[in-house]
């Protein structure tokens, strides 16, 4: 018998646009491409920076005065390749609810977090 594979799970901003998408607890972009992974509901980047958590209508959101947590002790490796189950395509994101000035949608406010290297990550060198 064979496992079944996950059931992907979108991620959008709060305008509708498909970002990303979640299998197995690793988060990919819209090409393919490995940007981070989920931990429960908190999502990191690849470089094992908190960066919020996946809202049930497939939001990234977070407090915005929240304080930064320290970076995953131990991120996944990057996989060697594309799961050959992630979608080329994504359905109509699901109706948001309201959000509060005191929450940020992550990818709406800063579009570009999952491209960039952490700065907190130490040096491979030393």
């Amino acid at each position: 018998m064979t496992a079944k594979p996950s059931k992907p799970t979108f991620i959008y901003t709060t305008s509708g646009d498909w970002q990303a998408t979640v299998l197995e607890g690793r988060i990919f972009d819209t090409r393919g491409e490995y940007i981070g992974f989920l931990e429960g509901t908190s999502v990191y980047t690849r470089d094992g920076e908190w960066i919020g958590d996946l809202s049930k209508d497939g939001r990234i959101l977070r407090k915005r005065a929240a304080k930064s947590r320290p970076l995953h002790p131990n991120p996944p490796p990057k996989p060697n390749v594309r799961p050959a189950n992630l979608p080329a395509r994504a359905p109509l994101p699901p109706q948001n609810g309201d959000i509060t000035y005191d929450i940020v949608d992550v990818l709406e406010e800063d579009p570009d977090i999952f491209k960039r290297v952490s700065d907190r990550r130490k040096d491979i060198g030393g």
